[in-house]
């Protein structure tokens, strides 16, 4: 008897072990990133894969953009402009998986790609040939593949004159700026985003009927139209780490005026729908593994609100995350993804500071103190952290 009453003590410590270490002070957080000196607004782009960097954009005392690149640890930090140009806009649109590599766009009366090392500086990526102007949204995992826009000269025989369009690029050190080229019959595209190999684009480009479409392009396929929801256009946005999910919007009716997030996978465009009473709704990142998208949608107020579709459904992380945010506070749009799901990264308002700001959002659950089983955060385990198990023992999160 004895023996029995003592294993069922060793089984019912050892259960509290378990659940001293897994309870150990949980946390999620969300962080404003601010401004620049001086500046009253930012917004964020892209995050690194382990959260620490966040790329984006904020105005300074001047007026003026520039890109950013922001550590949680000590705020945003301005990359400053070419040849030291103060009158000049800048914007990072997107950053390597280790946070080292910045890509984005410059603009002074015409507009230049750009992809920014700690060591390097701000490098200027050129144009395709006959162009004098390109954009720079979407970097892979190693920095070594940039994706983007540049324009091009287009000499018309019918009507003896010249158009310049914007055409979809790939960008390495090796090749330099390569075009994509558009859909049959079109005439301009846009790159947004690659993959982690850098083998995968996706963005949108005119089809024979001036029509934007959402496209995926390899070296192997070209660029391949994707379709849309059941309206006219679409536009994609992002792609997972092997290229298999796109996401992004498309109208999703005949009248051309409302936007739909879509998921397309294996040759199929899904709505992901948009809250409930709302009407609209767009994706612009994905998690690697595909499963999980965020984007903006509108709620039954017709107001924008950042929100994450999982296998779940779509949820309205203002709801999710309301405990960590200030009264007054919102998350309005959520422009990217850490490849593990756990970071979000967008623009919201900040009631503190009272000021549209970039934020970076820790979903994990993650331990905050550093003893296990240090329930009550004391700094020692002893018997009231093994108390506050056991009174809690087989309760559950509602």
């Amino acid at each position: 008897m004895m023996q029995m009453v003592h294993s069922r003590f060793n089984a019912l410590l050892s259960a509290c072990v378990l659940s001293l270490i897994a309870t150990a002070g949980w946390s999620q957080s969300i962080t404003w990133l601010g401004t620049l000196s001086g500046g009253t607004r930012s917004n964020a782009y892209g995050v690194s894969a382990d959260g620490s960097v966040v790329v984006g954009a904020a105005n300074n005392a001047s007026g003026y953009d520039r890109a950013c690149r922001g550590i949680a640890s000590w705020g945003l930090q301005d990359l400053g402009t070419p040849s030291g140009n103060q009158y000049i806009y800048v914007y990072a649109r997107d950053v390597s998986a280790d946070g080292a590599v910045v890509v984005g766009y410059t603009y002074y009366s015409q507009y230049r790609a750009f992809r920014w090392t700690e060591s390097g500086g701000m490098q200027d990526l050129g144009t395709l040939p006959g162009g004098n102007q390109s954009v720079a949204y979407g970097v892979s995992a190693d920095g070594s593949v940039v994706v983007g826009k540049a324009s091009i000269t287009v000499y018309d025989y019918y009507y003896d004159t010249y158009y310049t369009y914007w055409r979809a690029f790939r960008w390495t050190a090796s090749g330099g700026m390569q075009p994509l080229g558009t859909l049959p019959g079109g005439n301009w595209s846009y790159a947004y985003g690659v993959s982690a190999d850098g083998a995968v684009v996706v963005g949108a480009a005119s089809n024979a009927a001036g029509q934007m479409r959402a496209f995926r392009w390899t070296q192997a396929t070209g660029m391949q139209d994707l379709g849309t929801l059941g309206g006219p256009q679409s536009e994609a946005y992002g792609v997972s780490a092997n290229g298999a999910v796109v996401v992004g919007w498309s109208f999703y009716n005949a009248r051309a005026q409302h936007k739909r997030a879509f998921r397309w996978q294996n040759g199929s465009m899904r709505d992901l729908g948009t809250l409930p009473g709302g009407d609209q709704s767009e994706a612009y990142g994905v998690s690697a593994d595909g499963a999980v998208v965020v984007g903006r949608a509108e709620n039954a107020a017709g107001q924008w609100r950042a929100v994450r579709w999982t296998a779940s459904g779509i949820e309205d992380l203002n709801t999710t995350y309301a405990s960590l945010l200030i009264d007054g506070s919102e998350l309005r749009e959520a422009r990217a993804i850490s490849p593990d799901g756990r970071y979000i990264v967008g623009t919201g308002y900040n009631a503190v500071t009272n000021r549209n700001e970039a934020f970076l959002l820790d979903t994990q659950v993650t331990r905050c103190t550093t003893l296990d089983g240090d329930v009550n955060g004391d700094g020692i385990v002893d018997d009231a952290d093994l108390l506050i198990v056991l009174f809690n023992f087989g309760n559950r999160q509602r």
